[in-house]
């Protein structure tokens, strides 16, 4: 998912990323109320792998028809299955989805309204070298372990240790923590992570104003 520089030339953007369960996705939605322009990766790949999706007949070619439901979506349990199964697979689904994504990326970014532009990057830590030049600040959801495992089984119905395993595809606590410019705690209240977003906001609009 390379962006070009031109992606935030002309505007302050913010890169938001944390580990599965964190609450990413709260805080890009308050940040959204808020009046920033948030383009959410994740749910772009979500777009490209549903039926009619454009990754579809490629994903088709490349793993198969058994990696397709019935409905003509990718079958997402049964391909996470096989990329944990065998690394290489990892690669191939990623060089597959991964230009994509990063293409309609551009093409909202370039058409987004709001304050300022927020992408909502999972694996952003992960690939900090290809968005590093794309970013003005990385901010970072962040939450005990345990709390992640939690949250993600109750609102999955995944074992815990299928979340460990989700999760030790992804950076560590410790990178994440390491690479952020700015960290957002979310281990207790939402009235807490609403009132730590607002302020983040709040500073997010002084920077822009200031490019």
């Amino acid at each position: 998912m390379v962006l070009s520089p031109e992606l935030s030339a002309h505007r302050f953007t913010v890169g938001l990323t944390g580990g599965i369960g964190s609450g990413k996705s709260a805080v890009a939605d308050l940040l959204a109320e808020m009046g920033a322009a948030v383009l959410d990766a994740d749910r772009i790949s979500h777009e490209l792998t549903a039926p009619g999706g454009a990754a579809i007949e490629p994903l088709r070619a490349a793993f198969g028809d058994a990696m397709i439901t019935a409905q003509g979506a990718l079958d997402r349990a049964r391909m996470r299955a096989a990329v944990f199964a065998d690394p290489a697979l990892r690669l191939q689904l990623e060089s597959i989805l991964h230009p994509r994504v990063g293409e309609v990326l551009r093409e909202r970014a370039a058409m987004a309204k709001g304050s300022y532009l927020v992408l909502v990057i999972p694996l952003l830590v992960e690939g900090l070298a290809r968005w590093r030049h794309s970013l003005d600040r990385i901010a970072v959801v962040d939450c005990p372990e345990s709390i992640q495992i939690e949250r993600v089984m109750r609102r999955s119905g995944l074992s815990a240790e299928d979340v460990r395993a989700i999760m030790a595809t992804q950076a560590t606590r410790e990178a994440r923590c390491g690479a952020a410019d700015d960290l957002i705690e979310n281990s207790t209240s939402f009235d807490a992570l609403q009132s730590r977003t607002r302020a983040l906001h709040t500073q997010y609009l002084q920077m822009a104003r200031a490019i």
